[in-house]
Order: structure tokens, then sequence, then C-alpha cells
């Protein structure tokens, strides 16, 4: 049975892996090493072309599409021990971070919610292979939103198979978005989705993040040239299409050419006849064992288009 719903030529799915919503001591680092003060200004100031929520469902209600944001709530650098403050590797995964609880993010998150895009997990760091600590993540976040999320990905793309799935599973979340990678791109995980267990837990293979295309702010003809040829070959396959663009590429000012190219493939899958929307909506229209069918969610909210 085709993932895919009725009178649609293939999915297209939407998800923000929410990390860094806040310009932090990049600004300071870029200043300097590109000798740009511009930045430098938007870190004494305040300004945070980080946060870029308000432009992005701006851009998806224009497009009549919903997405998935999934929040994260990732230790920091005060949470390890004193010998780890001095360890590279702890600045880079754990400097700059938020707290899922901060009063701006519980307000973000809701509102979100509120207007029907779909909040999910981004498990932190290590997270993937500890199930204590994944459930306390979830819980966390379950708490702040009012119900449970359905799903969401692994920080870095971090996946033991099938141990974090059985993780996953076990406390709760019905979907994983995981497997891909960060420096290619491609339907190397399938063209539909998994069943790891053959029930309701569910696995979206990652076709595309921003980040390995070319750059659209210098090669935007090639980036597009790669995302057409992704289109195609989904329509070709009836495919599920499972796309990552994180918040902080939508700062123009940043990262040139990501919007343009993200409205771009919005637009083109949508004239293409595609299911588009995130993948919790996609879940609730599948179809499952019999086994299962006690565990299949309500159809609620924006299925997408």
């Amino acid at each position: 049975m085709s993932p895919v719903p009725d009178d649609h030529e293939f999915a297209l799915l939407l998800t923000h892996d929410v990390d860094r919503p806040y310009k932090t001591y990049q600004s300071l680092y870029y200043a300097l090493r590109d000798r740009e003060p511009a930045q430098l200004v938007e870190f004494l100031y305040g300004e945070d072309p980080f946060w870029t929520f308000d432009a992005l469902r701006e851009l998806e209600d224009d497009l009549g599409v919903r997405s998935a944001f999934y929040f994260m709530n990732e230790r920091s650098l005060t949470d390890l021990s004193v010998g780890q403050w001095f360890d590279p590797e702890s600045w880079r995964l754990f400097c700059g971070r938020y707290a899922v609880t901060d009063e701006d993010i519980v307000a973000l998150v809701r509102s979100l919610a509120a207007d029907d895009w779909e909040i999910g997990l981004h498990g932190s760091y290590h997270s993937y292979r500890d199930r204590d600590r994944l459930e306390r993540e979830k819980l966390r976040l379950d708490s702040i939103l009012g119900e449970p999320v359905l799903g969401g990905r692994q920080h870095y793309l971090n996946l033991d198979e099938p141990a974090t799935w059985r993780h996953q599973r076990a406390v709760g979340l019905r979907y994983d978005a995981t497997p891909g990678s960060s420096a290619t791109f491609g339907f190397d995980g399938g063209y539909g989705i998994r069943r790891p267990f053959d029930d309701e837990f569910v696995v979206f293979p990652l076709t595309v993040m921003e980040s390995a295309l070319p750059d659209p702010g210098t090669e935007f003809d090639r980036a597009w040239a790669a995302l057409d040829e992704l289109l195609d070959e989904a329509a070709a396959n009836d495919a599920v299409m499972n796309v990552l663009w994180h918040p902080r590429f939508f700062a123009e000012s940043d990262f040139p050419g990501y919007t343009r190219l993200y409205r771009r493939l919005v637009e083109r899958a949508l004239e293409m006849g595609a299911w588009v929307g995130p993948p919790g909506r996609l879940y609730e229209w599948l179809e499952w064992p019999s086994a299962a069918s006690d565990a299949r969610p309500s159809r609620r909210g924006v299925a997408g288009r």
C-alpha cells in the first residue's frame, strides 16, 4: 500500500530542527574572522536574525502549507563537569543552546501548535542511546505542549539501528525522521517508509538537508537543479520526500538564497500534485497492520495539501 494519500503524485514532508534559535557567540567569532562589523552590532544590540519563526510562518501561510518543528532540550556547559568545560567538543555541542522551558520557547511551541504546525522532539546529542534521557526530554515537551508528541528527529542525525528506534518506541514516539546525511542527499533510504518492527512505529528517511545542497547564495541554479531532480524522482516513484530546513537558514543576511530556494521547492511540489505537510499528519493517513489498529491516532488538524 502506497504511503502517499490518494490523488497525490508523491509526498513532500517539511521539517525544521530547532537547534539554535538565537545567534549568540557566533556573532563574535564571525565578526572577527570575516571582519564584518555588522555581525558584531547584531550581537551587541540584541538584534537576533536567527529568530526567524514569524517570517517562516508567514511564508508557509502564504504557500498554504504546514510543517513540523522539532524542539530540543540539550544540556548546557554548566551541566557538565569542570574538566569538560575545556574540551572544544563540549563548546561545539553544548554552548549557545536554549532550554525548551524558556518563556519565549514555551510561547512559541504553544503558538505554533495552536495554528496547526506540528511540534516534535529533537532528541539531544546523547539521547539516541540513552532511553531515560530521551523519555525525560519527551515528557518535558509533552507537558509544555499539553499532549504527547508523535515523533521527531535525533540531533546530528545520531542513530543506532535498531536500538534507537526501540528507545523511541518505548518512550511513546510513533515515528522517527532521522536516518539520512548532512553531507549528501537522495533516496538512499528508499522511496517509501520503513516499519522496523512491523507495527505502528514508522521511519521516514531523510532525503535532503539544506546544508548538503550547493550554496544558493552563490550557486542558486545548481541548488535548484538538485532539488528539481529529486522532485522528479519522487513523482516517478510515488515517493515520500523528507526535507530538513533549519530555521536559522531563513536568516537572509547570514544564509542568502535559502528562503527563496525553500519557497520554490514547495511551490513546485504543489504544482506537481504533491501532498505537502508535516510527517505527523502523513502518519495519521497511513494504513496499519491489524495488530496495531488500536494504536492508530485520530486524524486531526491540517492534513497537508
